[in-house]
This record gives C-alpha cells, structure tokens and sequence, in this order.
C-alpha cells in the first residue's frame, strides 16, 4: 500500500513537471466579472499580500522568468490575470489582486473586495486558492480577512509560505506549525501548508503537484 501511494505521489509530480514545462501563455486580464474568460477550465487562484512575492512564485511554477510581472501601477493591481497552462489547454492560474495595501482610497479597497469577493463566489470552475504567506512575518490580520472572505465563500484552500530561503530552519517549522495550527480553525483550509521558494525552487515541485491534483479533483 505504502508503495502504491509512493507510486501515485511520484506519477503526479512527473505529471505536474511535464505540464509547467509545455506551454505557459498570459490570456488576459479581466478588471470585472464580465471580462472573464468562458469557465470551461479548471482554474487555480493565487492570492497574496502585496510583497509577497506572488509574481515571483508563479514565474517559478511555471519555469518563466518574465510570465508575471509585479505590478508597477496600482490600477493593475485591481485585475484578474489569466494565464492559459498546456496544449491541450489543462487549467487556468489565476494571479489575484494583492491586498493589504494600506494606502489605497477606500474606494479602491472596495473595488477590489468587490471584484474578488464576487469572482470567488460565482467562478463555478475554480478549484482552489493558494493564500501565499510571507514565511518571514507568518499570518497577518488581512491574510485572516483573506481566508474568512474564502470560508464564506466556500472555496477550498491551501497556505502555501513563500520566501522561505529568508529565515533559519528552526524558525520556518515555527513559522509552519503556527500556520498549520490557525489552518485547523479554518472550515475551507487544508491543514498541510507547503513552504516555498522562488529563489532555490524549495518546494516548486510539490506545489506544481498540488495545483495539478487540485484542477483534476
């Protein structure tokens, strides 16, 4: 039995590899819902902090240095960016607007609570969220705003750490356990968290797993 799970895990990574290093294309963005692509893709959401390094972890998931780009005006921070995976096409990555962004107008803030909380809700081929969490700060009071927005919305999630080649060993399992002790209060939270890095590719190979498995569940 171990074996046969072993077997599985190391098929769908292979699996995983392969798709990410076919074709990765930007479709395009979508600042309301009815710019929105047809949903007849499985789609995996990628939500995040500003500064969080979300554009650097989506480049090395899919192995593009310049796929996404971080945002260097704030209108484009209030768009849904699609980006189209395989040939044939096999699921779409969703780069979600950063939130936490204290200086905005209100009315921004609001724009985005709007576009995201609705896209979350009404979006009947997204498969999953990957809330991205800075390993070096841990959970912040907007990534909890974050995950009550996705319990309420009932959209199933994983908290994936970025950045963790910044801080020692010892410091990232605290940085783990702490996360995966607030993911057990959350109903649409997986309680595993993945810890990541763009730079030494920690833990890409398993994320890229978890976003296949996930579009396939």
């Amino acid at each position: 039995m171990i074996a046969e799970s072993s077997a599985g895990v190391d098929e769908l990574a292979e699996r995983a590899r392969k798709l990410f290093a076919g074709p990765v294309e930007f479709l395009k963005s979508a600042p309301a819902l009815k710019f929105l692509p047809d949903p007849d893709v499985p789609e995996v959401a990628f939500a995040g902090r500003s500064n969080v390094g979300k554009s650097s972890l989506l480049n090395a998931l899919t192995g593009r240095n310049g796929l996404a780009r971080a945002s260097v005006t704030p209108g484009r921070t209030q768009e849904l960016n699609f980006f189209d995976v395989g040939s044939p096409l096999a699921l779409r990555l969703v780069d979600m607007p950063g939130y936490g962004f204290a200086k905005a107008p209100p009315k921004v803030v609001e724009a985005w609570r709007r576009l995201v909380r609705d896209y979350l809700r009404g979006r009947p081929v997204l498969k999953r969220a990957l809330v991205l969490v800075d390993a070096r700060h841990g959970l912040k009071p907007v990534d909890g705003e974050m995950m009550r927005l996705l319990d309420e919305a009932a959209v199933g999630y994983r908290l994936v750490l970025t950045k963790a080649d910044k801080i020692k060993s010892t410091e990232l399992e605290q940085v783990l356990a702490a996360t995966e002790a607030e993911a057990r209060k959350h109903p649409a939270a997986f309680p595993q968290v993945l810890a990541t890095s763009a730079e030494t590719k920690l833990g890409i190979a398993e994320l890229r797993a978890a976003v296949l498995a996930d579009a396939e569940s």
